[in-house]
Order: C-alpha cells, then sequence, then structure tokens
C-alpha cells in the first residue's frame, strides 16, 4: 500500500512586522487631524492633501511589511 502524501504544511504569517498595517489603517480614521480648511496647500485644503499624504503612508507601510516579510524559497 503507498504511503499517504499530506499536502505541505502552510506557514503562519505571524510575523511582528504585520503591526506596521495598523497605522495605514488607524490613521486615516483619525478625523481630527483633517476637519480643518486650514493650512492650505497649493490652494487645496488640509483634506485633500492630507488624503494623498496617507495613500503614501499606506504604501509605504505596505511596501516595508511585504519586504521583511515575503519568503525568500
Amino acid at each position: 500500500m503507498p504511503a499517504q502524501s499530506h499536502p505541505p504544511e502552510r506557514g503562519t504569517d505571524r510575523s511582528p512586522w504585520n503591526w506596521l498595517l495598523l497605522p495605514a489603517i488607524v490613521v486615516p480614521l483619525l478625523t481630527f487631524l483633517f476637519n480643518h480648511d486650514e493650512p492650505r496647500l497649493l490652494g487645496f485644503p488640509v483634506f485633500y492633501w492630507l488624503q494623498m499624504a496617507f495613500i503614501l503612508l499606506g504604501v509605504a507601510c505596505t511596501t516595508v511589511v511585504y519586504r521583511m516579510t515575503r519568503r525568500r524559497d
């Protein structure tokens, strides 16, 4: 009788680097940061340019987490 082969075990993804994703989620939810009209940057109220900054924050956090947790086979 042939030996049963088990599927390869999946590793857990419990890297402490994953905590770096939390600021990219929480910071945009802090409405007091952008609930103003001033200061303006190139004529745009704080809401608009801060939303772009939140996107850059999310991209930076995601990139760092990806690079630090990817598997090198």
